[in-house]
């Protein structure tokens, strides 16, 4: 069946059904990190939620162009277009060169994503690789009357183009509110308004990066790269374009007054954002120095960790609320989703041990043909990840009942139900089994142990000496070992 799939279009507010420009091509940009420090939580977020959609629309049978990109040059530490650049900053402090803060920022970036399982992008270009883009881009501006310049620096005119187009469409402010807000900034004596944001940055002396410009010696400001690089392999018009809820304003907004004041239309067809992540209530993020890098979750150092939590665990807690809901950190969250991941894939493994007969009973037949439809239905509503892990979690359920005997199977029904939780759990939402690490000789001797405990209790339980299997049972069950007695024998699973 076709899937038709609706996306929540931040610029008109409503879910929208989506319709490529140029099908069977999708084009799609989203915002990546700014290299100046290990990713986050807040990081994983934006990733994984594109991850799923880049994976989804593949499925669909879309031929998808997903850029992904790195700011390396022209994020500053204020709004207001004043301040060190990030990178800059923090090589002077560790007396490295930019680009070495860069590239090893770029690689431990890499490396979280890969433990994530998100998929690489089509395309990941480099700010610093498109100056010349971007001098494109301010010139085009200038032109067309939405830009002066002043003492070497170019800014946005911004009252200007909001007379002749509409300044906040995204956002939903309007001019005077942003006026307000802006009186607030300092730093401000170069610009026309307050309001205007830098497109090119005039160099001072002591800053590092920099690039000869028609204007000055400096270097591009930050709103530039996206619009720059997003038109340069999606072309003037593309389909897809997402970041984080933060980005909505100011950037976001400026990505889309400086396509409008340079070619005379809008760029982006749908705006997806996807919410934060919080530590109590308050947005988890860098400049607000609140945040827990990923490799302390994976490794567990950080004082507000109780102990780590592997990938996956971070993957599947992020997957279980809606992309565009709020998400707040806490310790009891994610050993809620470590305890959820672990019975998804002990049902997911489980299928091995269901045996099958030669008809399937009508109410398993039901539910293995409803099922992935109302997985599909799920991802077509702008992508209600918690739906789809609860039908997965229905379909353990009926597994459990399969391999307790209590419902009958056939083996091409037993090949549908495999073949749709393998395509939901692991095609498209990512997750993957966890290998044990360095441990796994440890574990397999561990697990081998119990297992000949159990053969003494099974024994015991054979000679009808109740008193001593049930003494084995309770001492690994006060152990927290769960052990079940099934038709095939007894089994087991560690709950930690």
């Amino acid at each position: 069946m076709e899937q038709k799939l609706f996306i929540y279009n931040t610029l008109t507010r409503r879910k929208e059904l989506f319709k490529p420009l140029h099908a069977p091509n999708v084009g799609m940009y989203v915002c990546g990190p700014t290299v100046y420090g290990d990713a986050h939580l807040g990081h994983a977020r934006p990733a994984i939620t594109f991850d799923i959609l880049f994976r989804y629309l593949k499925h669909l049978g879309y031929k998808v162009r997903y850029v992904r990109n790195i700011t390396d040059v022209g994020h500053l530490e204020h709004d207001a277009d004043e301040g060190e650049d990030k990178i800059a900053k923090k090589a002077r402090l560790e007396q490295l060169e930019p680009m070495e803060v860069a590239q090893y920022y770029t690689n431990r970036y890499h490396d979280a994503m890969k433990a994530l399982n998100v998929l690489p992008p089509s395309i990941e270009p480099h700010a610093t690789g498109h100056i010349i883009e971007q001098e494109e881009l301010v010139k085009e501006i200038l032109a067309n009357g939405y830009a002066y310049e002043s003492n070497g620096s170019v800014y946005f005119d911004i009252e200007k183009y909001n007379k002749d187009h509409k300044y906040g469409i995204l956002s939903g402010r309007n001019l005077d509110d942003v006026i307000n807000a802006s009186r607030e900034l300092d730093g401000v004596g170069e610009k026309k308004n307050q309001v205007d944001f830098a497109l090119w940055k005039k160099a001072q002396p002591e800053h590092i990066m920099r690039w000869p410009s028609p204007w000055s010696e400096g270097f591009p400001g930050w709103h530039c790269e996206c619009t720059a690089m997003g038109r340069k392999y999606l072309g003037k018009q593309f389909d897809i374009h997402g970041g984080g809820m933060d980005l909505v304003f100011p950037h976001h907004e400026c990505e889309i007054a400086q396509a409008v004041a340079s070619q005379g239309e809008p760029m982006v067809r749908y705006w997806m954002h996807n919410n934060m992540i919080t530590i109590n209530g308050q947005k988890m993020g860098k400049s607000l120095g609140n945040f827990i890098t990923l490799d302390q979750f994976f490794t567990g150092d950080h004082p507000k960790l109780e102990r780590a939590y592997s990938p996956m665990t971070i993957r599947f807690f992020i997957l279980s609320a809606h992309y565009r809901g709020t998400v707040d950190f806490s310790n009891e969250a994610l050993v809620a989703s470590e305890k959820g991941l672990d019975r998804l894939m002990s049902g997911i493994k489980d299928i091995e041990r269901i045996q099958t007969e030669s008809t399937t009973d009508d109410s398993v037949k039901k539910f293995i043909d409803e099922l992935p439809q109302q997985c599909y239905d799920a991802m077509n509503d702008d992508f209600q990840t918690p739906v789809v892990i609860s039908h997965l979690f229905e379909a353990c359920h009926l597994i459990n009942t399969l391999v307790d005997h209590k419902a009958k199977i056939s083996a091409d029904d037993l090949q549908k139900l495999t073949s749709t939780i393998h395509t939901f759990a692991f095609d498209l939402l990512g997750l993957k089994a966890e290998a044990a690490g360095n441990n796994s000789a440890r574990e397999e001797a561990f697990g081998k142990v119990v297992d000949m405990v159990l053969d003494l209790r099974a024994k015991a339980k054979a000679a009808k000496d109740w008193a001593t299997s049930d003494q084995i049972r309770d001492a690994l069950a006060a152990d927290g070992f769960e052990v079940k007695d099934t038709k095939d024998g007894a089994v087991w699973k560690l709950n930690v």
